[in-house]
């Protein structure tokens, strides 16, 4: 998509959020493409689901009430 400067300026919000998505937004001026809106790559490790199985475990009673002296201690 290629749009005006003056387009630009005014509808920047909206040109990011499409660039989001992955569009590529050229802006112009008097009709000569001077700029590239362009996504930029995500720099976070992709995470994977599981990479922990079997190493981590949690107790039967996990969420048993706490003994009366612990709980006590969350309300001083």
């Amino acid at each position: 998509m290629e749009v005006s400067v003056r387009e630009a300026k005014t509808h920047l919000s909206k040109l990011l959020a499409r660039v989001a998505l992955g569009e590529e937004i050229v802006i112009a001026r008097a009709g000569t493409p001077v700029a590239r809106l362009i996504p930029v790559k995500s720099k976070r490790k992709q995470r994977h689901l599981g990479l922990a199985k079997g190493e981590v475990s949690v107790a039967g009673d996990f969420d048993a009430p706490l003994p009366a002296d612990v709980e006590e201690d969350f309300y001083r």
